[in-house]
C-alpha cells in the first residue's frame, strides 16, 4: 500500500493523505524494511537478534537499578541528569551512528504529494519503532518510578514518561532534517568532521563527571547540576514528578508545560526544515561544477613517490586519499584522533590517569581497520575486479594496513610520549609503547578478518547513516567482536607487563618495546595471511554486502 492509496483525509483541500492515514503506512513501511533486510541472510538475522538481546538486557539492568533508587534522597538529581544525557544523545548520536532508514530520510519523500504537518506526525510515530526508543523508554520508566510517591505524582509520571520520549525523538528528527543537506557540497561535508570533536569532548565530560562522582562518595555531588537541568526540557518533565511527590503541584505543572512547549517548538522547527528541504533548490540541481583543475604532477610525484612500488603503493595512496577526501572516512579519523588524545591526556592532567591510558590511542585508530571494504561502498566492484587470487587479496589488505600504520605509528608514539611527560613517568615509556604496538598489530589482524567475514555497507545517499538498514547488528558484532579478539591476542604481552610490575622488575620493562613490536608485527602478518584467502573466496558476498547502501 503506498501513501497515495491511503483512503482517509485525501482530496484537493488536503493535497494528500492526512496524519491519521499516514501514520500506519509509515509504521508498516519501517517494519517491512526491517523485515526485508533481515531476510537477506541468516548471519544478519543472528547479528540483529544478538544486538537486540544485549540492548534489552542492558535496558532491563538500568531499569532495575533506577527502581532500586526509589526512596533515595538524591535520586531526583541522578534521573534528571540521565534525562538530559539521553536528550543530548538523541540529538547527536543519530548524526554519526546507525540511526536511520528510508522511512526517516526526508530527502526520499520530496517528490511525494505530502504536506509537512501530517508528514512529521507520521515520521514521529515511525521513529518510535526501534531498539533506541525502547531503550530510552525503559530508562525513562525507571526514572519516573524512582521519583513517583503518591497519586498526584503517579499522574505526572504517566504524562512525563511518554512526553520525555517524544521530545527526545522529535529533537533527533528535527536536527537530522535541518542538517539533511550537510553532506551535499564538499565544503558542507567537511563541516561534519568537526562534529567528531564535539562527540569526543562530550564523552569525556561524562567520563570525568563519573570520576568526580566516584571520588565524592555519593549522589549529592549531582545536586548543583540537577538544580539547573530540572528546568530544561525534557529533564523538566522528569523533575515534575519529583515536585509532585513533594506536593508542589504548581511547580510540577510548570515543569511539565516546559517540556510540552519544547515538543511543540521542536515540531514547528522540524516542519520548517521539512518545508525548506522539500521546496528549496538543492546544489545537485544547479549547474554542474566547474571542471576540476588538472592534477599537478604525475601519479608518483611529490610525497606519493615515497610509497612502495606496485600494488601496495597504489592501495596505500587510494586509502590515504579516502582519509583526505571522503567526508565520512575523514569524520571517523578525526573522531578517533581526538578521542585517542583526549582520554589519556586529560586523565593525566587531572592526576587520576595511568600511562597505560596511552594504549587507548592505538585502540581507537586500530578500529579504522574494520570494515575496510565497506568504506569503498559501491566503488568496491572496481577493486574486486583486480583481485583474482589470494596473492592479490593479500596485497590489497597489506596496502590498506600499511596506509593505516603510516598515520597510527607516529601518532601512537607522540601520544605515549606526551602522556608520560605529563605524568613524569618515563620509566614505563618503553613498556607502554610495546603494549600499544602489540595492540595495534592485533587490531590490524582482527580488522582484516572482520572486513572479510562481516562486511557491511556505509550508505552515501544519507548524510547521517553509517550502516545500511538491517546491518546495524552486523556492524556492532564485527567491531566489538574484533576488539575482544584483539584483546585476547594481546594477552601474552599484557600478562608479561603485569608480571613485571608485580615482581618489582620495572627495570626490565624496556624489553616490552622490542617484544611488543615484534609480536604485533607477527600477529598482523598472520592476520593478513589468514584474511587473504577468505577475502578472495568471498568476493561476491563482500561486494553484495558493501553495495547495499
Amino acid at each position: 500500500m503506498s501513501v497515495l492509496d491511503a483512503p482517509a483525509g485525501t482530496g484537493p483541500r488536503t493535497g494528500g493523505p492526512d496524519g491519521a492515514a499516514l501514520i500506519p503506512v509509515f509504521v508498516r513501511l519501517k517494519l517491512a524494511l526491517l523485515r526485508n533486510g533481515l531476510r537477506q541472510s541468516a548471519g544478519r538475522r543472528a547479528a540483529y537478534i544478538a544486538s537486540v538481546v544485549v540492548t534489552l538486557l542492558i535496558a532491563a539492568g538500568q531499569l532495575i537499578g533506577l527502581v532500586a533508587l526509589r526512596g533515595n534522597a538524591h535520586a531526583e538529581s541522578l534521573v534528571v541528569l540521565l534525562a538530559a544525557v539521553l536528550a543530548l544523545g538523541w540529538a547527536v548520536m543519530p548524526l554519526f551512528f546507525a540511526a536511520g532508514d528510508e522511512t526517516l530520510d526526508p530527502s526520499r519523500l520530496v517528490m511525494l504529494p505530502l504536506r509537512p504537518r501530517p508528514l512529521i506526525a507520521a515520521l514521529l510515530m515511525a521513529s518510535l519503532v526501534g531498539i533506541g526508543p525502547l531503550f530510552t523508554l525503559c530508562l525513562v520508566t525507571g526514572s519516573v518510578i524512582a521519583l513517583a510517591h503518591g497519586a498526584g505524582a503517579a499522574v505526572f509520571a504517566v504524562l512525563a514518561a511518554p512526553l520525555t520520549l517524544l521530545v527526545c525523538v522529535a529533537l533527533a528528527r528535527a536536527v537530522a532534517t535541518a542538517n539533511s543537506r550537510l553532506l551535499t557540497s564538499r565544503k558542507g561535508r567537511d563541516l561534519a568532521v568537526l562534529s567528531g570533536l564535539v562527540i569526543a569532548v562530550g564523552i569525556q565530560v561524562v567520563n570525568f563527571g563519573a570520576q568526580r562522582l566516584g571520588r565524592s562518595g555519593g549522589l549529592s555531588a549531582l545536586d548543583p547540576a540537577a538544580d539547573v537541568l530540572r528546568w530544561v526540557p525534557p529533564a523538566s518533565a522528569i523533575g515534575s514528578v519529583d515536585s509532585a511527590s513533594h506536593g508542589s503541584y504548581g511547580r510540577a505543572a510548570v515543569q511539565l508545560l516546559l517540556s510540552v512547549a519544547a515538543l511543540v517548538l521542536l515540531m514547528w522547527l522540524w516542519q520548517r526544515s521539512l518545508v525548506k528541504l522539500m521546496t528549496a533548490p538543492d546544489g545537485s540541481t544547479l549547474a554542474a561544477a566547474e571542471p576540476s583543475r588538472a592534477q599537478s604532477g604525475s601519479r608518483g610525484s611529490g610525497l606519493w613517490a615515497l610509497l612502495p612500488e606496485g600494488r601496495t603503493g597504489i592501495v596505500m595512496q587510494r586509502s590515504l586519499r579516502y582519509v583526505v577526501r571522503d567526508p565520512k572516512t575523514k569524520a571517523a579519523w578525526v573522531t578517533a584522533l581526538a578521542i585517542g588524545l583526549i582520554v589519556p591526556l586529560l586523565n593525566a592532567v587531572q592526576g587520576t590517569g595511568s600511562v597505560y591510558f596511552a594504549c587507548f590511542a592505538a585502540g581507537m585508530l586500530g578500529i579504522q581497520m574494520y570494515n575496510q571494504f565497506g568504506q569503498d561502498t559501491s566503488a568496491f566492484w572496481m577493486v574486486a575486479l583486480s583481485i583474482s587470487s589470494t596473492r592479490d587479496a593479500y596485497l590489497e589488505l597489506r596496502g590498506r594496513a600499511l596506509a593505516l600504520l603510516l598515520i597510527t605509528l607516529p601518532y601512537t608514539i607522540v601520544v605515549t610520549v606526551v602522556t608520560c611527560a605529563v605524568l613524569g613517568d618515563w620509566g614505563t615509556l618503553p613498556g607502554v609503547m610495546g603494549l600499544s604496538f602489540a595492540l595495534l598489530g592485533a587490531m590490524l589482524a582482527t580488522g582484516a578478518m572482520a572486513s572479510a567475514s562481516f562486511p557491511y555497507s556505509i550508505p552515501q545517499d544519507g548524510a547521517f547513516k553509517n550502516v545500511a538498514p538491517g546491518q546495524a547488528g552486523l556492524a556492532w558484532i564485527s567491531i566489538f567482536g574484533g576488539m575482544v579478539s584483539a584483546a585476547l591476542l594481546c594477552a601474552p604481552v599484557i600478562a608479561a607487563t603485569i608480571w613485571l610490575h608485580l615482581a618489582d622488575a620495572e627495570g626490565w620493562l624496556w624489553l616490552l618495546l622490542p617484544v611488543g613490536g615484534a609480536y604485533g608485527a607477527l600477529i598482523a602478518w598472520a592476520g593478513l595471511r589468514m584474511a587473504a584467502p577468505r577475502t578472495a573466496d568471498r568476493l561476491p558476498e563482500i561486494l553484495a554486502a558493501v553495495s547495499k547502501g
